[in-house]
């Protein structure tokens, strides 16, 4: 399928791919983690699954990453957010009025919850994948927080590439200006959290204190004992579609 884009709302381009739905039916929306893209496995057979069913599915690149225009260092999550309500809105209109689903993956699933409060009803329910709320806190030691409110950008090993991951001073301040996770989390959906718990990146602590804090009664937190921060094993993939079969 060829990426369209679509411009935002301050006039920034974002690659998308829009698989229309079939009248009624739901549309998957899958906000990718931090410097991924929406050509990854659970994005893909997320795809797969709104063809075979005929459901709507929309993914798109952040910018600054993927297909997207711009730098990823000019970026923050509030820009990010503007990208996924962007996307979002593809899926509202006279042919598309089925619910709207939005699948997170690890920032993602920070985002999920912002762009939720943003469209209220329009979400009809959610789901983590190793949900990320306020890694710009509890994601960083004291001297990375020093340096970054200094203006330094800090750099991590990345296990799945040959560059460092980097995090700039604008997304780091950003982030913490955004941070949900101390107070409610004013949401009413249903919401599925899946969190490995070998994960090195995001502890799975960080989806039990979610699930505390969101204000919906109708949250289910699945753990995979072995499993690690992607969820990208064929079992952790067939998890993933089989948690979108309860909604």
């Amino acid at each position: 399928m060829t990426p369209r884009h679509l411009d935002t709302r301050s006039g920034h381009r974002i690659a998308v791919r829009h698989r229309p739905c079939r009248r009624t039916a739901p549309t998957l929306l899958f906000l990718p983690g931090y410097a991924s893209d929406m050509m990854g496995s659970k994005a893909l057979a997320l795809d797969a699954l709104a063809e075979r069913e005929g459901w709507g599915m929309i993914r798109f690149d952040y910018r600054g990453t993927g297909e997207s225009e711009g730098s990823f260092a000019d970026f923050t999550l509030e820009d990010w957010l503007e990208d996924a309500e962007a996307a979002a809105s593809l899926a509202a209109g006279p042919i598309a009025t089925g619910p709207l689903l939005v699948v997170g993956s690890s920032m993602g699933g920070w985002l999920m919850l912002h762009l939720a409060e943003r469209l209220g009803s329009r979400v009809a329910a959610l789901i983590g994948i190793a949900a990320a709320p306020d890694f710009t806190e509890w994601g960083r030691t004291d001297a990375d927080k020093a340096r970054l409110a200094r203006g330094e950008t800090v750099h991590d090993p990345n296990p799945y590439g040959p560059e460092p991951t980097p995090m700039h001073p604008g997304f780091w301040a950003d982030g913490q200006d955004n941070r949900m996770l101390d107070g409610e989390i004013a949401l009413d959906c249903p919401v599925t959290l899946l969190h490995g718990m070998h994960d090195a990146d995001v502890p799975w602590d960080v989806s039990r204190r979610l699930a505390g804090a969101l204000r919906s009664e109708r949250v289910h937190l699945t753990l995979v004992k072995d499993g690690d921060h992607r969820l990208s094993r064929p079992e952790d993939i067939a998890l993933l579609l089989g948690a979108l079969g309860t909604i």
